[in-house]
């Protein structure tokens, strides 16, 4: 760990009564940009509530790299400065999640000689019984198990978690953080974080987290092989509900898309997602089979977690702009940022009169002046004037001093002419 030693906490320990806890689900580098969308909104719609100060972040797949910036104190404007604006902040290169896995294609290439040797022994000593197809299947295991290189992504949030007041230490941590996986050989969920799990570096249980099978190839820890967290629950919001906190906000970045719905409303890409291709139908059905389960699954909660409340953001299912967004383009991941936050701000005044009073019980309030703001952009809500890699209790720096005066005088000449 570098810079100032945080103080230890027991990953055991449970949330203070009443405390507040986040939990964020998968869905790809879509998810991520969405959810940050969504937490800006919060953050800017919210008074009272710090989410670099809650009780508690679950998070699954692209929710894992996010649930471990906020944890390490990063806030949801500098992670959109990280991972989405195109300014001179920006670090994340776009094709990071796209770069081949040669290093899993090099070992799959190496064992084709061996296997072609078993199937062809296996066929000699039983050509009745071993046919063709026997000896395809033993090749079949020469096929890569992830197509892209998910060490990269490791690396880079090593570093990320490597700067001054920052740590890539469940243990040295602040506040609780887990992050799920599931066991390939079991199936079975794992909380990394939790005890006996909490060794493991940060950036390497966020990357298998987010190991979507297919896609990536497993993470190895500690000789096991573990892969997305989705595999088993969408959000595992049960993780922070049986930490104690009594109110969780939920983000759930990926709903299937309702083609009808955009259709009535004039929002249409495809008259029918079957002419959109294979990709599309996968998508489609991924999403279909994620969302059916977590809908379940929130359903449970009111009777097994009787003195907490959950309280779950999702993007429209006619938003075709969600739906086929190209992941990356800074243009497009810009827009799905903006809408996040549109979206989550009129979720927020439409709920206000249910969720007024659940937020008020933990000392929250809705900022009511700034929801009914039609002309509030989500460039309005990044305000954090600290340098990405600076320690976060570092006092704001001068060229901050100088970028909020700017966009507070933005804000003015917006408010001069709405007048």
């Amino acid at each position: 760990m570098t810079g100032q030693p945080k103080r230890r906490r027991r990953a055991s320990a449970p949330a203070r009564r009443g405390g507040v806890g986040l939990a964020l689900a998968g869905g790809g580098p879509l998810g991520g940009i969405y959810e940050i969308g969504t937490l800006l909104a919060l953050a800017d719609s919210l008074e009272g509530l710090d989410l670099n100060d809650l009780d508690a972040y679950v998070g699954v797949s692209a929710g894992a790299l996010v649930a471990s910036g906020l944890a390490n104190g990063i806030s949801p404007d500098q992670m959109y400065r990280l991972f989405i604006d195109d300014g001179h902040e920006a670090v994340l290169p776009p094709d990071i999640f796209l770069r081949p896995a040669f290093a899993e294609y090099g070992a799959r290439v190496r064992s084709v000689p061996r296997l072609a040797l078993r199937a062809a022994l296996r066929y000699l000593r039983d050509p009745l019984r071993s046919g063709p197809v026997d000896s395809l299947n033993t090749l079949a295991q020469a096929m890569p198990i992830g197509m892209f290189d998910n060490r990269e992504i490791e690396r880079f949030f090593g570093r990320l978690l490597a700067a001054p007041g920052r740590t890539n230490d469940f243990r040295e941590l602040r506040r609780p953080l887990f992050l799920v996986a599931a066991n390939l050989d079991t199936g079975a969920s794992v909380v990394f974080g939790a005890p006996g799990h909490d060794h493991v570096p940060i950036s390497r249980a966020a990357s298998a987290s987010a190991a979507l099978p297919g896609l990536f190839p497993p993470v190895v820890i500690d000789g096991e092989h573990y892969v997305d967290g989705a595999l088993n629950k969408t959000l595992h919001a049960s993780v922070a509900l049986d930490h104690g906190v009594s109110l969780l906000l939920c983000v759930n970045p990926i709903v299937p898309y309702d083609a009808s719905a955009a259709g009535r409303r004039g929002r249409i890409t495809f008259e029918k997602l079957g002419h959109g291709g294979l990709p599309v139908v996968l998508s489609q059905t991924f999403r279909a089979i994620i969302h059916s389960r977590m809908k379940v699954g929130m359903e449970k909660y009111a009777a097994q977690y009787p003195g907490a409340s959950v309280v779950l953001f999702e993007p429209d299912r006619e938003d075709a702009q969600v739906f086929f967004a190209n992941l990356f383009s800074y243009r497009q991941r810009k827009r799905t940022c903006a809408l996040a936050y549109t979206k989550t701000r009129r979720n927020l005044a439409a709920r206000a009169g249910e969720l007024g009073p659940v937020l008020a019980a933990h000392g929250i309030r809705l900022r009511l002046d700034r929801l009914a703001d039609e002309h509030r952009h989500v460039t309005d809500a990044v305000r954090d004037p600290r340098p990405l890699h600076a320690d976060p209790d570092s006092p704001p720096t001068v060229r901050g001093t100088a970028r909020d005066l700017d966009r507070a005088l933005g804000e003015l000449e917006r408010f001069l002419v709405r007048a």
